[in-house]
């Protein structure tokens, strides 16, 4: 039996990792369910923190390129994530922000939804030719798909825009 398309377009994905645990097979088999982001790699590092473990991941567009970072040592944890913010009414520019708490029990989890996270900021640039900086867009969508079974998922359906065996010409590096 051929290789389904997704697995076919994780296959030429770059992908590293840094962190104690997860290898670089590992990682790609915890993402394969999941869209790949055309012409950019994917590396996982690990992420020094002093008081308590929170979430980082950067989208490097100059070096196209997607870097996660797991907290170490890892521990079970919980971080408030926005999803929404609403205009409060009057003059002064204030909003009134909407939020989720998630715990984040495993490794696994972290990578996924700071992979999904920075996906949609990669979506938004290169796909959609827009500012990549909507972090309540990009949350919404990385809880809506990081812990989901997405096996069955017609990513081109879900994505406006975007075709998953298609090379297609990336923006220029800022």
């Amino acid at each position: 039996m051929p290789p389904s398309p997704l697995r076919r377009a994780w296959s030429v994905v770059p992908v590293r990792s840094r962190v104690t645990g997860v290898d670089a097979e590992t990682l790609r088999r915890w993402l394969a369910d999941l869209p790949p982001p055309a012409g950019y790699g994917v590396s996982a590092r690990p992420l020094r923190y002093r008081q308590a473990p929170h979430l980082a991941a950067f989208c490097w567009y100059e070096d196209r390129r997607i870097e996660l970072q797991v907290p170490e040592p890892f521990r079970a944890w919980d971080e408030k994530v926005y999803v929404r913010a609403r205009r409060k009414p009057g003059r002064r520019l204030a909003f009134q922000w909407f939020s989720q708490t998630i715990r984040f029990r495993t490794r696994r989890e972290v990578l996924r939804f700071l992979y999904c996270h920075e996906f949609y900021h990669w979506y938004l640039r290169e796909v959609r030719g827009r500012k990549a900086a909507a972090e309540t867009a990009c949350d919404r969508f990385a809880l809506a798909h990081f812990r989901a079974r997405n096996q069955g998922v017609d990513w081109t359906a879900v994505l406006p825009g975007y075709n998953l065996p298609a090379r297609r010409r990336l923006k220029p590096a800022a």
